[in-house]
């Protein structure tokens, strides 16, 4: 859910209510700040009037990166849009080109955030060899994906391996 909290954009990353005995009761919020990233928490007395922020989500194709400017094109109108690299984030690490992603729109029409799908398959570009006798001791070691991004995997993972990654945490689920 997205708020407007003190002026801003917020996304309420968990809640919880507390009726504390005989006290008003409160919702306590963990928000993420759009604009910033920022991650704080705060008390709201439950009740209190916030203004829900309407959004949409919109499937986009991720086309290519010029410099620091993201390109997508819309599915549904195939118009190309281009987002700057703050409000695409850290997560295009796991997005390769033409695949699809889900843009957070405003009804405004401003973006807000880029979604990407939280399960992505990538092939392994880099992988280091282990020591014989290594594999017995589920040691883990860092492969490069064809995207850039390193991750941690068991040692019997090589080049050229196609691997299936939980984008939420970057962890490595099983070969695919």
């Amino acid at each position: 859910m997205l708020i407007r909290y003190n002026g801003q954009i917020v996304r309420v990353v968990e809640y919880q209510h507390i009726a504390p005995g005989n006290w008003r009761a409160m919702v306590r919020m963990k928000l993420k700040n759009f604009e910033t990233g920022k991650v704080i928490e705060d008390r709201v007395r439950a009740g209190s009037d916030i203004e829900v922020i309407n959004t949409e989500t919109r499937e986009a194709t991720y086309l290519y990166k010029d410099g620091s400017n993201y390109h997508f094109m819309d599915t549904a109108d195939y118009e190309q849009i281009m987002l700057p690299e703050e409000i695409v984030g850290s997560q295009m690490i796991w997005v390769k080109e033409n695949d699809n992603v889900a843009l957070l729109v405003q009804d405004n029409g401003k973006i807000l955030d880029v979604e990407v799908p939280n399960f992505v398959t990538l092939k392994v570009v880099q992988a280091d060899n282990v020591v014989r006798g290594d594999t017995a001791n589920n040691v883990l070691k860092s492969v490069t994906l064809e995207t850039g991004a390193v991750v941690q995997v068991p040692a019997f993972i090589k080049e050229g391996d196609v691997l299936r990654i939980d984008t939420r945490d970057g962890q490595y689920l099983e070969r695919a």
